[in-house]
């Protein structure tokens, strides 16, 4: 059982990360990546929501929705319980770190439409996944795009003051990062 876990958790993590592989969550991917020390926060913010996200759609999804049949709202009812999520990370933010808070700006709402934190609940659901599992798909899924976000960001930082031709500066550089990074993190399925 150890050993399956640790193997979804390394896999959602790195071979499907979901922004660099699934290529979902691009806009607070490509929004909030401009200095390391908000990708963090932004980071922490989504390991934060997709785990409980994670834990509280697996329940919901085994003890109510399928013991009445009510398995065709699953979508629905999970927007419901991401967006309540947020709200939790959003005003426990605007609180412990105003900084913070006012640095990730409209990406912090932005986390409920974020669809890598759907996507995480569907896919735990359509794979049948128990709670544990769930949980650790969820933790994985969230390392993987905090590290995603925390390198671009890295990348921008250091590239930001290098001399582009001026048709190349600002979104054409950044999607061409995130696609060579994209091609690195396909070599982790070689060892999958």
């Amino acid at each position: 059982m150890a050993n399956t876990l640790f193997l979804v958790l390394i896999t959602t993590a790195l071979i499907n990360n979901v922004v660099l592989s699934q290529f979902l969550g691009i806009c607070p991917f490509l929004g909030v990546s401009k200095n390391v020390k908000t990708a963090a926060g932004m980071g922490g913010a989504v390991i934060f929501v997709i785990t409980l996200a994670s834990a509280v759609t697996s329940l919901i999804y085994t003890y109510i929705l399928e013991k009445f049949d009510l398995v065709y709202l699953k979508t629905i009812v999970f927007i419901l319980v991401i967006a309540f999520l947020v709200q939790l990370v959003e005003s426990f933010l605007k609180k412990a770190s105003p900084s913070l808070y006012r640095a990730l700006g409209v990406y912090l709402p932005l986390i409920t439409t974020n669809c890598a934190v759907l996507g995480v609940a569907l896919t735990n659901v359509q794979k049948e996944y128990n709670f544990v599992t769930s949980v650790v798909s969820g933790v994985g899924t969230a390392i993987g795009f905090t590290i995603a976000i925390v390198i671009m960001a890295s990348i921008r930082e250091r590239t930001e003051k290098n001399d582009f031709l001026p048709s190349f500066k600002g979104t054409p550089a950044v999607l061409l990062t995130a696609c060579l990074m994209s091609m690195a993190f396909f070599g982790f399925s070689t060892f999958a």
